[in-house]
């Protein structure tokens, strides 16, 4: 199993890749609501699972980590 994170702009995320944001929060994107709150440059990745629900919203420009599986 490949550990490799490779970055990109959130706004090049897809829904089924796993996330690591600026802050460190990972998660799987289960969703991405694009604009969030109405402001066309956030986006908000949200997974949601039988195991959680989280959201993390964060700007379309912001570098963040995607898991390459393997």
């Amino acid at each position: 199993m490949s550990n490799q994170w490779v970055s990109l702009k959130a706004s090049e995320v897809e829904v089924g890749q796993r996330v690591r944001t600026p802050d460190g929060a990972e998660l799987i994107a289960t969703r991405i609501e694009h604009p969030f709150l109405g402001l066309d440059t956030m986006l908000a990745f949200i997974e949601s699972t039988d195991q959680r629900w989280f959201k993390r919203p964060v700007p379309i420009d912001a570098d963040v980590e995607v898991h390459l599986a393997g």
